[in-house]
């Protein structure tokens, strides 16, 4: 039942990209080969994706099959308790939340990058191509060359303008070496040019409170910045095609920048790597209650509680995104952020079953 529900998930998937997309491959000619190393690309992502409702509902259907036939009330008549009866689907669970999590770990980031290249390279007829433009990068984040961090509020690049830049150097010890703030920058062609540009240089070994060794202010200067602006528009982070040890690694580059805001959003990430293959167990135990409730009560309870489940599911997935929203926001710590949904729903499975079993 599980394997079937994620085919039938990845073929619904498939079939609504493939018309979604059906302009630009005829556009584009894009051959057979491609669009099939495409689609085969995304499969990792879209089973991590489906994983949990496929887990949900395979459990479900199959209790539910057990409880028609009257053969819950059998197990429960020879005196096994909820624990015994439910002990196959939690290790299922179980084992699909750590297949979820190798496979999120191990495919997942390096399958996205092909995904992504595929579609921007060979598939995707751009805003240029159609003769609108590129649209504009907010909030552009990156660890560029000689130990230098980027934050770019706008960046433009049909003008190859920059708006609000904040530059972190650092030297090969992590150290803070310079601090480059600037209004406005463009492209000449060959340099970037700098407007409003403040530059605050440190002494060597300076920490993140070190009093500054020297502050310049220039209304316009030539910046030694080697990235051109190719290599901005390539520098968007996108963190689901990161595994965990990389975005531990990352973070850790912007440990100490000030960028208090972007280290936030990518721990919550991170946290948040951890906590979803766990939701292939909590949702299932949360809705294992309600499929042995109906017992004696035939077909029409049984498909009651399998709606109630699947509201549940749906309620899971809301309430997450509302935690890390609120972690992302500052109101709740990373992993508070990232842990609370399946701290909840783990406590009000726990309560539902002890008061009914």
């Amino acid at each position: 039942m599980f394997a079937g529900t994620v085919f039938v998930f990845a073929f619904l998937f498939i079939l609504i990209d493939m018309f979604s997309n059906l302009q630009d491959f005829i556009a584009k000619s894009v051959g057979m080969g491609v669009i099939a190393q495409y689609y085969l690309s995304s499969l990792p992502s879209v089973i991590v994706q489906t994983s949990t409702m496929a887990c949900l509902i395979s459990v479900l259907f199959t209790y539910s099959s057990l409880n028609a036939h009257n053969e819950i009330i059998a197990i429960r008549a020879s005196g096994m308790n909820f624990w015994q009866i439910t002990r196959p689907a939690l290790i299922f669970a179980l084992f699909v939340s750590v297949l979820i999590f190798m496979v999120n770990e191990k495919f997942v980031p390096q399958a996205s990058m092909i995904n992504q290249q595929i579609r921007d390279t060979q598939i995707k007829v751009t805003q240029s191509q159609k003769g609108h433009g590129l649209p504009p990068i907010n909030d552009l984040t990156f660890y560029g060359l000689k130990n230098r961090l980027f934050f770019i509020d706008v960046y433009d690049p049909n003008t190859s303008e920059l708006d609000g830049i904040t530059i972190i150097g650092h030297d090969h010890h992590q150290n803070l070496v310079e601090k480059i703030v600037a209004l406005k920058g463009t492209w000449t062609g060959i340099a970037w040019k700098f407007y409003n540009c403040q530059i605050t240089t440190y002494p060597p070994g300076a920490m993140p409170n070190t009093p500054p060794q020297s502050i310049r202010l220039y209304t316009e200067k030539l910046m030694d910045i080697q990235e051109k602006p190719k290599d901005f528009l390539r520098q968007k982070m996108d963190v689901s095609s990161m595994n965990l040890q990389q975005l531990h690694s990352y973070i850790k580059r912007f440990s100490g920048s000030g960028a208090i805001k972007t280290v936030t959003n990518l721990r919550v990430d991170m946290h948040q790597k951890i906590t979803f293959p766990l939701r292939n167990f909590v949702i299932v135990l949360m809705g294992l209650p309600f499929a042995l409730m109906s017992v004696g009560k035939r077909k029409a309870m049984t498909f009651t509680s399998i709606a109630i489940a699947l509201v549940i599911g749906f309620l899971y997935y809301v309430s997450d995104a509302v935690g890390l929203a609120l972690a992302k926001g500052g109101a709740l710590l990373p992993w508070e952020g990232a842990w609370l949904t399946p701290m909840l729903f783990t406590l009000a499975a726990l309560f539902i079953i002890f008061r009914n079993f």
